[in-house]
């Protein structure tokens, strides 16, 4: 049992470390980028995990106030789905006009191909009439 737990409690430990990184913002990481951070704890499963709970992570707030990530999470605008946003219509409809204009364009551009390809197949059929 207890060699089961030697080897438990450490892997148990490096996975909750390793979501822990994994979902702690960027700026709340201490000393060292985020990835270097998962690098540590996954390359060091028995010590870089006790060393992200001790040195990695800002645990509290600092003196003046809240962390940074903390302001960002309450001072977000509020999502709008598409079909709400007007602004996002707008650009939709902008964008369909354009499109029906480019298929207008190809449209008669297609028609003239078809016509000149008739003159051409009724030419060469007088050409061959006439020889």
């Amino acid at each position: 049992m207890i060699r089961a737990l030697m080897f438990i409690l450490p892997l148990a430990l490096t996975i909750y470390a390793f979501i822990d990184c994994l979902n702690t913002p960027e700026d709340e990481a201490k000393h060292l980028p985020k990835v270097v951070w998962v690098i540590i704890i996954l390359l060091f499963w028995i010590v870089g995990p006790i060393v992200w709970f001790a040195a990695g992570k800002m645990r509290r707030p600092p003196v003046g106030g809240r962390t940074p990530s903390e302001w960002h999470r309450n001072h977000r605008h509020e999502w709008v789905a598409p079909d709400d946003n007007p602004e996002f219509l707008s650009s939709l409809r902008e964008e369909n006009k354009k499109d029906e204009a480019l298929l207008k364009d190809w449209e008669a551009d297609l028609r003239r191909r078809e016509e000149e390809l008739k003159r051409r197949e009724q030419g060469e059929e007088k050409d061959k009439g006439q020889s």
